[in-house]
């Protein structure tokens, strides 16, 4: 009991404290009515209240729904509607931004901060029976239908993830583990609920601190975290600052997209272990896992976790030949219950196991893979418009259909396409005259999380079409083949300075000081990098919201340095001279 289960910040919480605080709140969830099946919300801050709050309600029998405070009120009052959630665990300093959505669905909230469970009240373990089919949580995931759809988790499904996943990649009592993943990214589960199972440390990284490379690995060198599991657009960011780089030591862990070979070369090169994970929300987290060596060229999936069975079928449903393209379907213990309320969607997406025991399921994942000779599954894409960016799941029909619920728009379309410093939504319109991309952006920003808005917004007169009358989504111009807009060199050192540092991040050779950050293939991720590197390179704090008041170098430098304004009078008074030399003035 004496172990530290828990660092954040300078607070620790040992094994026997998180224990008593988790008991006394999970008593009073149960006096609420908290049981099996019963979802609960959870809008909190990262923190010693988080994890008190994640353990209570599954000591309680219930099952957490992630309520993530960056995501906008409509979606986060749907998935409390849909959900069904009547209690919402959340704190103070998030109540004000949390009580639209709280006055709209009903929903009582009760009010945790850092002292949740901490005093008073019984302190004994409840010694309840949780049945494995029962709820351990509800995760919502982008739909096709342009709303959210909730995945169930079984508690089964959950112990056998952490059961398996202990002993390969593995994790001893010694570790200490970075926790660095929103709640609502359900690879959260092992970074959490792994080292608490096994005795283990989790050093739990604030919002900020899990955006910022710098913070991170100070981070890691100060808690000497020996585990770190992230997607690959973190990991690139973390080995692209130009910081001390992770320790040797380090395991690890890679999944919630796919894996560059570029990247998993720079990451076995650095690291003593690197595991490649890979697995959908529908199957519990991770389903399938390799150790990556410098030979791996291909992005790879390897083979199944612990009673899990992964089979490449074709459209017949009859198993592929080794080396033969086909769909990907997963069985066993790792299946989530189905879809929350969506009876039709789950007999869709979970089709009965040919190759099973009577009553067994597969999860068809619409991805594409084949076998290798040796037993491992290379990934190759996607059978449908679903992608993955930045590790979250999103269905570009559910950003499709926002894009359709605006006046002015008669037809849309998204993709995503390499751009810049990486991968990126761009969006496709047509209908009105009065069609503006950026007015676009600006409403979806309202409905969908940051990371389902596109970078761009394309106003086109028409979308090609196929000969059958469908989206021709090959024949949509490139942004960059529809006519930017003229470049501006920097003109002064501070432009200059700014323009070098978009240039670096966002791998565009040639940056001029009247582009748009965002257009030019930034996020929320890349944000956070440059207002790090402006603080280290030029010495300035910005704030993060700032940055999406000034988009181009121009009005970002003209906020750091107003002497920019003194530059362009002296560019003026120089080009006055120059006309001047050219007037023949009289003697007087």
């Amino acid at each position: 009991p004496d172990a530290i289960a828990l660092v954040f910040g300078d607070a620790e919480l040992s094994y026997g404290e998180l224990n008593t605080r988790a008991n006394r709140l999970a008593r009073g969830l149960r006096d609420y009515g908290v049981g099996t099946d019963v979802v609960v919300g959870l809008a909190l801050e990262r923190g010693v209240a988080m994890m008190v709050a994640l353990l209570a309600v599954l000591k309680a029998g219930g099952a957490y729904l992630p309520l993530d405070p960056d995501y906008p009120p409509e979606r986060l009052s749907h998935m409390l509607r849909d959900s069904g959630a009547a209690l919402v665990l959340t704190q103070t300093s998030l109540l004000e931004q949390f009580a639209p959505v709280l006055k709209e669905t009903g929903a009582e909230a009760w009010l945790l901060d850092e002292a949740a469970g901490g005093e008073g009240g019984n302190a004994d373990n409840l010694d309840l029976t949780i049945h494995p089919e029962s709820l351990a949580y509800v995760i919502y995931t982008s739909g096709s239908t342009g709303l959210p759809k909730g995945v169930m988790v079984r508690h089964d499904a959950v112990t056998n993830f952490l059961a398996t996943m202990s002993e390969q990649p593995g994790m001893t009592s010694q570790d200490r583990v970075l926790g660095l993943t929103s709640l609502s990214f359900d690879i959260a589960v092992l970074e959490l609920w792994l080292p608490l199972t096994l005795g283990a440390r989790v050093v739990l990284a604030d919002r900020a601190a899990a955006h910022d490379p710098g913070q991170l690995k100070a981070m890691v060198a100060a808690q000497g975290v020996t585990m770190i599991q992230a997607t690959p657009s973190t990991w690139r960011m973390l080995l692209d600052h130009d910081g001390p780089q992770l320790p040797q030591s380090c395991r690890v862990l890679c999944g919630g997209e796919a894996l560059p070979p570029d990247l998993s070369r720079r990451l076995v090169a650095q690291a003593g272990e690197v595991w490649n994970l890979y697995g959908p929300t529908e199957t519990t987290v991770w389903s399938a896992r390799h150790r990556l060596d410098a030979q791996d060229d291909r992005p790879v999936l390897g083979g199944p976790i612990g009673n899990t069975t992964l089979h490449i079928l074709d459209n017949d449903l009859n198993l592929a030949p080794v080396g033969v393209a086909g769909e990907l379907y997963i069985g066993g213990e790792g299946l989530a219950r189905g879809y929350w309320r969506r009876g039709a969607l789950t007999a869709e997406r979970f089709i009965p196991d040919p190759f099973g025991t009577p009553g067994a399921r597969l999860y068809r994942t619409g991805d594409v893979a084949r076998w290798r000779a040796d037993g491992v599954i290379e990934y190759i894409g996607r059978s449908d418009h679903q992608v993955k960016i930045r590790g979250f799941r999103i269905e570009l029909g559910e950003i499709e259909a926002r894009l359709m619920e605006q006046a002015a728009v008669r037809a849309a379309v998204v993709v995503a396409r390499e751009v810049g410093a990486g991968r990126q939504l761009v969006g496709y319109v047509s209908g009105e005259a009065s069609l503006d991309g950026l007015a676009l952006k600006t409403a979806l920003s309202s409905v969908l999380p940051d990371y389902m808005v596109p970078a761009r917004i394309v106003v086109l007169d028409r979308l090609p079409l196929t000969p059958n009358g469908k989206i021709d989504r090959k024949a949509l111009p490139a942004p960059d083949q529809l006519g930017a807009a003229e470049h501006v060199a920097p003109r002064t050192p501070t432009e200059a300075a700014l323009a070098a540092i978009w240039a670096d991040l966002l791998r565009q050779p040639n940056v001029g000081v009247t582009d748009n950050f965002f257009e030019l293939g930034g996020d929320s991720l890349t944000a956070v990098q440059l207002i790090s590197r402006i603080k280290r390179d030029l010495g300035h704090d910005l704030p993060l919201n700032r940055l999406f008041e000034m988009t181009t170098v121009e009005t970002m430098a003209a906020s750091l340095a107003p002497e920019i304004q003194v530059d362009k009078r002296g560019d003026d008074i120089a080009a006055m001279l120059d006309m001047l030399k050219e007037v023949e003035f009289s003697d007087e």
